[in-house]
């Protein structure tokens, strides 16, 4: 009697280790495609827009600062608010152009 106690109740009823993992995997379906599937959507067509802007186009920062576009280079734009005023700022700030505002 004393060796059953030492060596601890008998294996019975240990499930299968895939069923324990199940609810893991669902969650992880379930954040895939409510979370991080439309996050990456969404940054392709931000991606997009920042790629598309052109001389002209009217822009609107991530700052608020409403503008169009005079110049594009690189990494950046010459951004004209007023005139005599133009601010370069940085492709990324770019939050919306002409044809989503």
């Amino acid at each position: 009697m004393y060796e059953i106690l030492l060596m601890g109740a008998p294996a019975e009823g240990q499930g299968n280790p895939i069923v324990a993992l199940l609810p893991f995997v669902l969650i992880f379906v379930v954040f895939y495609f409510f979370i991080i599937r439309p996050q990456k959507k969404k940054e392709e067509t931000r991606r997009a827009m920042i790629e598309a802007v052109k001389k002209g186009d009217r822009v609107v920062t991530i700052g608020g600062v409403h503008g169009t576009v005079t110049q594009v280079d690189d990494g950046s734009v010459l951004v004209q608010v007023d005139n005599n005023v133009k601010l370069r700022v940085d492709k990324n700030a770019i939050a919306s152009t002409g044809a989503e505002q």
